[in-house]
Parts: structure tokens; sequence; C-alpha cells
């Protein structure tokens, strides 16, 4: 039978209004001091009407073509991430950006391509029908298919979402039934690729800085060190991380007040309407701020996880659970690199950072989630 609106998960639509009032709230405040962002909460407001319009379009399609074309949508995905390494922007020394004048638009390719790498683990590792993976013929390929948009989104650079292509794999691997023989290989080797990296980068520290920097790539030696030697680098390399600290910390148990974070405020935190929007939140709305975001944050989690528990289709269920793993992911290291406890990217905080791109993917996700929760037993599961 046909599908309608009303057939949404309500409870995930109010959460989403509610990260819609925070969102252009703190927006609002990050940028109301500093005239070069005029109106960008308004345009935030905006981006969020069209977000929803993505939601419920792709809510009421049938998800199983798209997992069908899945092969297509990763072809895609690498051509766009080529053709931004050859023909994009340049922002803050990374090109990752395509520039849309006509509507004032930055469109990161980066972004897009997490959800089709999604649907292609997803289409792959349901072939094996819920029997354990196998490791030639499964695990194997399946790095293999994030190895190529990996190295390509490192190449722009960016570090960020290059790992989250990693833990997105990771996610929809142990859900695919890894032998756990295998996921103690790759624990094994993560921590023995991890020691040897920081065995060489601490014993070999000034030439890769000067070959970082020779290549225009020194802002990731700051963003290491920052983290790894955090009373040792300069004031300017620790000056996000110290200030973000600082503001938060300020903020106690009910903030200083809606407008009036000084350290927001007097524009002490770098990028505070994307990628540190948490330092605003944290310091006007102080810990009790904190906690209703990381309880939303909570309930839309836990509501796909009972949506993916309930979806019998294996592709369902494997997008899902890729589409949670990359919100779990994105909102640790956000929280974690403004607190010292992860190192400095640029990844931003879903559903809240200021951000057409991430914020239309995200959106798009959850459009998928909720056509998996109404069409999954709707239609003959025909499409392998």
């Amino acid at each position: 039978m046909p599908f309608k609106l009303k057939d949404i998960d309500l409870s995930v639509v109010l959460i989403l209004l509610a990260f819609l009032v925070i969102s252009t709230m703190a927006v609002h405040s990050a940028t109301v001091n500093d005239p070069k962002f005029t109106n960008m909460a308004f345009k935030n407001l905006i981006n969020y009407v069209i977000g929803f319009a993505v939601f419920f379009g792709i809510s009421v399609l049938n998800y199983k073509p798209l997992i069908k074309a899945a092969l297509y949508f990763y072809i895609f995905g690498i051509v766009l991430l080529v053709s931004v390494l050859m023909f994009g922007q340049e922002i803050n020394g990374a090109k990752s950006w395509f520039s849309i004048p006509i509507i004032n638009f930055d469109f990161q390719p980066a972004e897009f391509v997490k959800i089709l790498l999604i649907i292609a683990l997803a289409y792959f590792l349901a072939r094996r029908e819920g029997e354990p993976l196998h490791f030639v013929y499964d695990i194997i390929p399946a790095f293999l298919i994030v190895a190529l948009p990996f190295g390509l989104v490192m190449m722009q650079p960016d570090l960020g979402n290059a790992v989250i292509y990693i833990v997105i794999t990771f996610g929809i691997l142990w859900i695919a039934n890894i032998r756990w023989q295998h996921v103690v290989i790759g624990l094994l080797t993560a921590a023995l690729f991890l020691g040897l990296f920081l065995f060489v980068y601490t014993k070999y520290h000034e030439p890769i800085v000067g070959f970082l920097q020779a290549q225009d790539k020194g802002h990731w030696a700051q963003r290491i060190d920052t983290f790894l030697y955090p009373d040792e680098v300069s004031a300017d390399a620790s000056y996000q991380v110290e200030n973000s600290m600082s503001a938060i910390g300020s903020g106690s148990f009910f903030g200083s007040g809606y407008l009036d974070g000084t350290l927001i405020q007097q524009n002490f935190v770098p990028y505070p309407y994307s990628d540190s929007i948490f330092v605003v939140i944290g310091e006007e709305f102080g810990f009790l701020g904190a906690v209703v975001i990381f309880l939303l944050y909570f309930a839309l989690i836990y509501r796909l996880l009972m949506i993916a528990h309930q979806t019998e289709d294996l592709r369902g269920k494997y997008v899902i659970i890729g589409v949670i793993a990359m919100f779990v992911f994105q909102v640790f290291e956000n929280v974690g690199m403004l607190m010292g406890i992860m190192p400095l990217t640029g990844i931003t905080l879903p559903f809240i950072s200021y951000g057409g791109t991430s914020l239309f993917l995200n959106m798009l996700s959850l459009g998928l989630v909720m056509s998996i929760k109404m069409k999954t037993d709707d239609l003959p599961d025909n499409v392998v």
C-alpha cells in the first residue's frame, strides 16, 4: 500500500525541530557581533527548510532501487571527489569545495560521499545474508571500497571526513557479522600502526614538520602537536582549543546567559558558528544546555537503533547502522576536540553547526532511514 508523510516517525521529526531551534539560536549568538556574517541565522533557517524538504522527499521514496544502484552512486561519488581536486575551490587550506555563485552556495562532495559509501557497503555486505564475513572475500574488499574515497579526500586534504569513512566501515562490518578473530586482528593492526606513527612522528618531528610546511600543510602538524604536546606548543597553535575549553568551563552549570558569553561575543573562539558551535552552548547555556544537546542526540540514536532492530531487510539495517556510526563519531569528535581529548579537525556538530552541505546530508540520511522504516516490509526483497 502507498505510504504517506503521516507514517514518518514523529519522535524523529520533533527532535529535528528541537535541533532547528537550538541551531538557529546558537548561530545567531555566534555571529551577531561579527559584521562578516550578517543574516547567518536566517540563512540557517532557510537551510533547514530545504533540509526538511529533502528529509520528507527521500522518506516517501522506495529505498530499495536506491540500494540497487549502489555501484552507480559509488562511481558518481568518486567522480565528484576527483572533480573537486581538479576544479574545486580551496577554503581553509583544503581543496574540498565547489562554489556555486549563482545561488551563493558552497558544496562539499566529501560530505555527500558519506551516504554513498554507506549505501555501497550495505549493498556489498548484505549479499552474505547475515553469515559470518570472510576475511578475503568480504572484509578486504570492503576496505578496498572505502580506500579510494579515503585516499581522494586525504589529498584535499580533509582528515576529518576521511576518518569518518573508516568509522562508517567499521560500524557496518560490526553489524554485518564480522568474526571476533578478525576484530582482534583489526584492533591489533590499528594499534600497531598508531604506535608506529607516534614513534616516527616523535623521533623525526622536525623533519616531518618541515616537510608539511613546505607542502603548505603546516596546520596538520599544529593540530597533532596541540593534541600530543598541549603544554609545549605555541599560544597560536593552541589558541582554538585553549579558548574553547576556557569558554566551556566558564559556563558552569547554568551558563552565562544567551548572547552574554564573553569569549564568544568578543570573538575569541574561531569558527563559533560551525566547528566550534558547541562552545556557544557550553558558555551561554552551561552544563545544563550541554546535557539537553546530548539527550537529544541520545534520543535520536535510540530511535534509529530501534528502527534498525525492527528492520528485517539486511541492506536497510546496514544503512541505518552506517548512519548511526557517522552521527555518533561526529558528535564525539566535535565535542572531544573542543575539550582537548581528541585531535582538532574540521568535523561539524550534526544538525547544530551552520553548513548547508552537512545539514542536507544529515537530513538526507535520516530521510533514507525513514524510507527504510516505512517500506522495508512492503516490497519483495529481491533486489540484490
